[in-house]
């Protein structure tokens, strides 16, 4: 059975589509979404089964200005279906479908020492000229790896860190 928030995402995928909107209902969902990630009181206001279905509406207009209508739509039905609490699903769903359909491809570098961000863009276009995709990067450091770099490239790994040949290293010596 197919989850709530991939049956939602993707009925909004496909209204933004036929609006050619998808990257406006992305932004706007996500700004929805992290005002209710930000403020706890928003979340008890929308969650709670202690306020009407009119009370969350008001509520949602009062707090919602200037959204698309076919955003405002969602937003109302997911208050009368009280599906509210899925809407983090339904925007990392819709989040994935926007990235397929951009060709997107995630890319995660790992470094021991910050990165400067022409290194960062260099290694980015490789890449997504090896790829054929366009390439979503993100840089983090973590001392942990000593050295080198760790490459996550959608689900695949390239671990060259010193930590990793460390480790590579010890169980060849472990076996002899």
């Amino acid at each position: 059975m197919e989850e709530i928030a991939q049956v939602y995402a993707r009925a909004l995928f496909q209204v933004a589509a036929e609006r050619d909107d998808l990257d406006g209902v992305r932004e706007q969902i996500g700004q929805f979404a992290d005002a209710l990630d930000s403020d706890r009181g928003l979340q008890t206001f929308f969650f709670s089964p202690y306020f009407s279905t009119e009370e969350k509406k008001d509520g949602l207009h009062k707090a919602v200005e200037g959204a698309d209508d076919a955003v405002m739509n969602f937003l109302e039905l997911l208050v009368e279906k009280h599906r509210m609490p899925a809407i983090f699903r339904i925007r990392r769903e819709y989040d994935a479908m926007w990235r397929e359909e951009n060709k997107m491809l995630p890319v995660q570098l790992t470094s021991a020492i910050a990165l400067d961000d022409a290194t960062v863009a260099s290694l980015g276009r490789t890449i997504g000229e090896r790829t054929g995709r366009k390439v979503d990067v993100s840089a983090q450091v973590e001392p942990d790896i000593l050295g080198g770099i760790v490459l996550r490239v959608g689900n695949s790994i390239l671990d060259a860190s010193v930590r990793n040949r460390l480790e590579q290293l010890r169980k060849q010596v472990a076996r002899s």
